[in-house]
């Protein structure tokens, strides 16, 4: 698999279902019936791709969306989310994270209270996870994976690692939803 390949492979189980769970579902099996090679590059393809995401400009964007309160582990979480989102999508704010603020999905947050967003915070932890479930469905090896990552010179990421420089003096206000926040 090559990163052409991984984002249309996500494209298609948006394309097949926008609710998160199903969009697992339908990676996690067609993972678990591909090669094995397959389903450790797009662990590998994932790690490399959140990466790019993986600023302190966009822990802040994302900290602003999630009401001051966006945790190491949220923005860990929400960097997938924007994966989830797609190739165009991500590349959009990657590029600036004041992006986001255009963002269909983040407009639709933003007109709400937190309190509302039943189903809908922005994260999606659990595609962290979908290669290494189809690996051991495919093999009986738990966490194997990681493993094979490790084989081919790769270490899995589990928290966020973010470069930029932080602590800017007058943080920059973002707006989100038609407003400065």
């Amino acid at each position: 698999m090559d990163v052409d390949e991984f984002w249309l492979f996500l494209q298609r189980s948006r394309e097949v279902t926008s609710d998160p769970d199903e969009r697992l579902r339908w990676l996690g099996v067609h993972l678990a019936r591909s090669p094995l090679s397959r389903i450790v590059d797009f662990q590998i393809l994932l790690n490399q791709i959140r990466r790019r995401s993986d600023t302190y400009d966009m822990w802040e964007a994302a900290n602003l969306i999630f009401g001051g309160d966006c945790s190491t582990d949220g923005f860990w979480y929400f960097q997938a989310w924007l994966i989830g989102l797609g190739r165009d999508t991500f590349d959009l704010v990657v590029t600036d994270p004041d992006n986001l603020a255009d963002v269909p999905e983040v407009r639709r947050l933003a007109e709400r209270s937190m309190r509302e967003w039943t189903g809908e915070w922005p994260e999606w932890e659990a595609l962290s996870y979908v290669a290494a479930g189809a690996y051991e469905e495919a093999t009986g090896e738990q966490e194997g994976v990681y493993d094979a990552m490790a084989r081919r010179g790769h270490r899995d990421q589990s928290d966020p690692h973010p470069t930029g420089f932080r602590g800017v003096p007058e943080i920059r206000r973002r707006r989100f939803g038609g407003c400065l926040v």
